[in-house]
């Protein structure tokens, strides 16, 4: 009997092994901008099971004291570029074509995975990459994480980016050939998009991302994606539950872009009201990479960047004045000398300080909204019951300060620790 009593403790132990109860000082809720004092947060096999204030701790759960805390989701980076790794200080070309050639895939993956650990260490538990991967690298990265080879934070990857003929591409003299074909998928006409968007999906892209115009230098002239265009691979990619994302900084190829019912417009610095208005009519979100003015000095000379600045602050202010739904992305794609990652991420948090958005909007986007973009709003973005616990926490309270999301000190992903205090 003695033994049977044991072998059934055990069981017991075992079956709770998976359970953790968190003592939260504070939950905040990006939805409603409100925070719920003394809460306890019981977990179990990595999904929120419930939330409330003087819960019931289950026997056996492995109790995290977080009572000094405020607990926030886990944060969310729509638009990084995880194995891109440019020089700052080189001024190089957006993308550098030499990436194509001195680096291989494998160790571009590698590059990923440790830049995706190190957003993850820092609460950022999701994050879009909308392509530039190479061939297909953070597939792979994706598939190892879930695996179990490796930790890392959920990843969206958009395999390569689908554009006109040329892509981004500058420089390539014509004798080279398509040399953006490592980084890009030429596509110019409805049906062409259309394989594309097949192609990318074969290969495991779960967003797909188009440059509806090319960046040409002052005196080309400029191509850019028709609505039918757009609206192909808009078609192709919902029909497979996935969405469209868009570069593009304003003028006809944004209006396409609209018309054609994208999900997202990715930059759109030159956006006017009309166009925002009507991207908030149809629930197009803005996902603005809203680079700081020492940031965008890496790759413009000092006048350029104030310039550009401005431009960011300004579209920014109007956006939120308009109420066109946005989701923070960083687009980071550059390596600062002695800055890391997340920091570079955080530098961010100022410009939209800088256009009068108070922190509980910029949480908001930082978490539920860009869950919303990225289609997992159903398991990601909040910390209520039935949710995957992405559970971030820090030691003031963010609705008083957003910078205080720097001193994020705990991180758990999927339900496990991923740091502690």
């Amino acid at each position: 009997m003695r033994f049977i009593v044991g072998l059934l403790s055990l069981i017991c132990t075992a079956a709770l092994a998976d359970t953790i109860a968190i003592k939260a000082g504070a939950i905040v809720d990006p939805v409603s901008g409100s925070e719920a004092r003394d809460q306890t947060v019981i977990i179990e096999d990595g999904i929120i099971h419930a939330v409330g204030r003087g819960l019931q701790i289950p026997q056996g759960a492995r109790v995290v004291d977080l009572s000094g805390e405020w607990l926030v989701p886990g944060l969310i980076d729509a638009h990084n570029h995880l194995t891109l790794g440019m020089r700052y200080e080189a001024r190089q070309p957006y993308p550098d074509p030499a990436v194509y050639i001195t680096e291989s895939t494998a160790h571009r993956a590698l590059r990923g995975l440790h830049n995706a650990q190190i957003m993850l260490d820092a609460g950022f538990t999701t994050i879009r990459d909308p392509g530039y991967e190479g061939d297909y690298a953070l597939v792979d990265v994706r598939r190892a994480i879930a695996e179990g080879f490796f930790g890392g934070p959920t990843i969206i990857s958009g395999g390569k980016v689908i554009a006109p003929f040329g892509g981004n591409a500058r420089h390539i003299p014509p004798e080279r050939g398509p040399f953006w074909d490592y980084e890009y998928i030429d596509a110019d006409s409805p049906d062409e998009v259309r394989r594309a968007v097949r192609r990318n999906l074969y290969y495991g892209a779960t967003v797909i991302k188009l440059v509806a115009e090319a960046d040409h230098e002052p005196g080309q002239v400029d191509y850019y994606y028709s609505v039918g265009e757009v609206r192909a691979a808009v078609e192709e990619a919902h029909r497979s539950g996935i969405a469209v994302a868009v570069h593009v900084m304003g003028g006809p190829a944004a209006q396409a872009a609209i018309d054609a019912g994208v999900d997202s417009i990715e930059h759109g610095f030159e956006l006017t009201d009309a166009q925002l208005s009507q991207m908030k009519a149809k629930g197009i979100f803005l996902c603005g990479t809203d680079f700081p003015r020492e940031q965008l000095v890496g790759w413009l000379d000092e006048k350029g960047a104030a310039v550009t600045s401005t431009q960011i602050i300004d579209r920014l202010r109007r956006a939120h004045k308009i109420g066109v739904r946005m989701a923070f992305g960083t687009d980071i794609w550059y390596e600062f000398p002695g800055r890391t990652r997340p920091e570079l991420a955080f530098d961010f948090l100022a410009v939209w300080r800088s256009a009068g958005i108070g922190p509980a909007d910029i949480l908001r986007a930082m978490t539920s909204d860009a869950a919303e973009l990225l289609r997992v709003n159903h398991e990601r973005g909040r910390i209520i019951p039935g949710l995957v616990a992405d559970i971030a926490a820090l030691p003031t309270d963010p609705l008083n300060d957003i910078e205080a999301l720097r001193r994020i000190d705990f991180v758990m992903q999927n339900g496990k620790i991923i740091r502690a205090r």
